[in-house]
C-alpha cells in the first residue's frame, strides 16, 4: 500500500527521546501508519485497525517489555 505521507497528521509519544522515536498517523478506514522519525523519506509501515489494536493491547499488557538483565 502506497501512503501519501503529506496528507497525514503525524504524531509521536511525549515519552520519545530526541532522535529515537517513531511517528504514528491514523489512516482513512481506521488503519495506522508507522514511520521512523529519523528517516521520513522511507515508506511507512501500514497496519489495519485490528492489527494495531492487538499490538496496543499487548504493549499495555507488558508483552513487549525489555527483558530484565
Amino acid at each position: 500500500m502506497e501512503i501519501d505521507q503529506a496528507k497525514l497528521h503525524w504524531f509521536k509519544s511525549s515519552f520519545s527521546a530526541a532522535g529515537n522515536c517513531v511517528e504514528v498517523a491514523h489512516l482513512p478506514g481506521g488503519g495506522v501508519a508507522l514511520r521512523d522519525s529519523k528517516d521520513r523519506a522511507k515508506q511507512p509501515h501500514a497496519y489495519t485497525r485490528s492489527e494495531w489494536d492487538a499490538f496496543l493491547r499487548g504493549a499495555k499488557n507488558g508483552e513487549f517489555d525489555q527483558p530484565l538483565v
